[in-house]
């Protein structure tokens, strides 16, 4: 019985996860560059640090893919369900095989956020085509992933803080 409530406790963390990566995602603000800064990637990172790399993954891509889908951006959907579920599937992978789960956080973080800015690029130039086009985003995409990161940190952190070391995506 005690495993069966945890698979339930994994699996309503996840849609917790998943919605509020889409909600966060969905609250943007825009920037100059034609890009948004939105705080879906720290819940990403965060889901991935609390669930582990299988189920934060899953939350990541289905929570990303649904505000691209609310947003109306279907073009960038399968692209995005790629390339946020491998931001948490790395985030969290760091994490797990490291003794220093704040220190793992912030590489993993800023690996994750790096997979992003170079997955939307190379997406990017599969869409619209290489070139100024593509690299346009590049700026925009980086204040995104230094955002998200950061917060992701902090969140992270204070959750830690909150529940002592059992908060390590060690699932």
């Amino acid at each position: 019985m005690k495993k069966q409530s945890e698979k339930i406790r994994i699996l309503v963390l996840a849609a917790f996860f998943a919605a509020l990566t889409c909600v966060t995602t969905l609250l943007h603000i825009p920037t100059v560059l034609g890009g948004y800064i939105h705080t879906g990637d720290a819940f990403i990172l965060l889901g991935a640090f609390l669930l582990g790399p299988w189920w934060g993954a899953a939350a990541a891509g289905i929570g990303s893919v649904l505000a691209e889908v609310f947003s109306g951006s279907l073009i960038y959907a399968p692209g995005t369900l790629v390339i946020k579920a491998l931001m948490a599937l790395i985030a969290a992978l760091i994490l797990r095989r490291s003794k220093h789960p704040i220190g793992a956080a912030i590489v993993g973080s800023v690996l994750a956020e790096l997979l992003m800015v170079f997955g939307y690029f190379l997406y990017n130039g599969w869409v619209i085509g290489y070139g100024i086009a593509a690299a346009a985003a590049i700026p925009t995409d980086l204040i995104q992933a230094a955002f998200g990161a950061v917060v992701s940190v902090v969140l992270f952190s204070a959750v830690r803080s909150r529940t002592g070391s059992r908060a390590s995506g060690k699932q």
